[in-house]
C-alpha cells in the first residue's frame, strides 16, 4: 500500500528488470524500509510514520525516508568510493520532511571531507538541496 504517494507505471514496469539484472550481477539495491508520511503536500501536514510492512494508509503520502532508512543509506554511502546521487530523498523544500535528504548529504559530505569518496550530486533538485543546505562547496561536483 502507498496510500496516496505518487505511482508511475511506466516506470514500476522497469523495476522489476533492474532489480533483476542487478541481482544478476550480485550488485545490491537499497531501498527505504520506513517512511515519514504526510496528509497533505504542504508544509504544515500532519505527519506520521509508516514502514514497509504496514505500509501507508489510504490518505497518507510518503514525502521523506523515515529514520532507519536513513540510518541504513548512511552506512552504505561511508563505505562508497563513488557516489553519484539524483533525486533528493524526500521533500526536502518542507522542514517536516527534509531530514532523510538531510541526512544522506551529511554522510554524502563526510565522505568526500575524509577523502574516501568522490561526490556528484546532479539534477535540479539535488543541486537545489545542496545550496539549500549550504554545502555545495562540500562536495565533488555538482551540476
Amino acid at each position: 500500500e502507498i496510500g496516496g504517494s505518487l505511482f508511475d507505471a511506466d516506470g514500476a514496469e522497469l523495476v522489476e528488470r533492474i532489480m533483476d539484472s542487478a541481482q544478476a550481477k550480485g550488485v545490491t539495491i537499497h531501498l527505504p524500509t520506513d517512511f515519514v508520511t504526510g496528509d497533505a503536500f504542504s508544509a504544515d501536514a500532519t505527519v506520521g510514520q509508516a514502514t514497509v510492512e504496514e505500509g501507508i494508509a489510504e490518505g497518507l503520502m510518503g514525502l521523506d525516508i523515515g529514520p532507519a532508512s536513513t540510518a541504513a543509506f548512511q552506512e552504505v554511502v561511508s563505505r562508497a568510493k563513488t557516489i553519484v546521487w539524483n533525486g533528493p530523498m524526500g521533500v526536502f523544500e518542507f522542514p517536516a520532511f527534509a531530514a532523510g535528504t538531510r541526512g544522506v548529504m551529511d554522510a554524502v559530505v563526510d565522505a568526500t571531507a575524509n577523502g574516501e569518496a568522490t561526490s556528484i550530486i546532479g539534477g535540479g533538485d539535488t543541486a537545489t538541496c545542496c545550496v539549500n543546505f549550504g554545502t555545495e562547496t562540500m562536495v565533488s561536483h555538482v551540476s
